[in-house]
């Protein structure tokens, strides 16, 4: 029972995470000291999705899945409406780099519009 909770637990904080990968930008701008943790994170998420690897988020995951004696994601709350967020059907990684340009792109342009407030208030 408990390493189901770890898992389910795991699996909220890499949804978290995969949101604050997607989304931290915004934060950064009523908060640019966010900055400093939402680009590495922001990096990480890019380089997993462009070279199709693992996050160890999702191996841990499953590891306490296995040492619970869950075969399936069929029984939890979490489980049955988080995990196709996280990893919705038909993904292909064709999409995966559509996706991760998207994200790309509009954290580009959330970090162009903090640094030109930024610009425009050290000139007043």
């Amino acid at each position: 029972m408990i390493y189901r909770f770890l898992a389910d637990s795991v699996l909220i904080l890499h949804l978290l995470f995969i949101g604050f990968v997607i989304f931290g930008g915004l934060l950064a701008l009523r908060n640019p000291r966010i900055v400093l943790a939402h680009i590495p994170a922001a990096c990480w998420g890019v380089f997993i999705e462009l070279t199709g690897g693992l996050c160890p988020l999702t191996v841990i995951e499953v590891g306490l899945r296995r040492i619970a004696d869950d075969t399936g994601y069929s029984g939890s709350f979490i489980e049955h409406y988080l995990l196709p967020v996280i990893y919705p059907a038909g993904l292909t990684r064709n999409i995966q780099f559509w996706l991760t340009g998207l994200v790309m792109l509009i954290n580009i342009g959330i970090y162009g519009q903090l640094v030109y407030r930024l610009q425009a208030s050290r000139s007043k």
